[in-house]
């Protein structure tokens, strides 16, 4: 699988007050540059909960979600970027 990085890799937000749309991407490649699994949460822009999982110490993932949809993570180790997913 190749990746269209978007934008600048950030840490992510650590509430649902302080989520990101990451420029409204629909995939957001999340990587958890620490050495302690941490939580992931998808929320939409209304701060409703869709769901959440845990993210180990070292993985990177990517999160299909709808262009409005923020995520958030337990820790600021948990960095993401908006990707394009080519092929």
């Amino acid at each position: 699988m190749k990746l269209l990085v978007l934008g600048s890799e950030a840490a992510c937000g650590t509430s649902s007050t302080n989520g990101s749309n990451f420029s409204s991407s629909t995939a957001v490649r999340v990587h958890n540059s620490g050495s302690t699994a941490r939580l992931v949460s998808v929320e939409t822009s209304g701060a409703s909960l869709i769901g959440t999982f845990t993210l180990g110490a070292g993985a990177t993932e990517i999160i299909s979600k709808d262009p409005t949809d923020e995520v958030f993570a337990a820790h600021a180790e948990v960095l993401g970027v908006g990707v394009g997913i080519i092929g």
